[in-house]
């Protein structure tokens, strides 16, 4: 599969399990919390272990929550 997708990483169960917390929930917005039900996961800790949040996904609820703030009259919060 992975030489006809032209995928140089060797492809595994626990790279499937990484790849979906991280890209297909988190970037997506799935809260930890689901993802870690979805998983299987008993202890949060683990997910938090597991699934790292992308940079990407970071900036982007800091952006969101700057605007909520923003919208919301909020400006002392943001140092404004």
């Amino acid at each position: 599969m992975a030489d006809l997708s032209e995928v140089e990483k060797r492809l595994t169960y626990h790279l499937a399990r990484h790849t979906f917390a991280t890209t297909v929930t988190l970037a997506n917005g799935i809260p930890i919390e689901s993802v870690s039900k979805m998983l299987g996961h008993t202890n949060l800790r683990t997910t938090q272990i597991y699934a790292k949040v992308v940079e990407q996904k970071l900036s982007e609820d800091m952006s969101l929550l700057q605007k909520k703030l923003s919208e919301s009259g909020n400006k002392k919060v943001l140092g404004r």
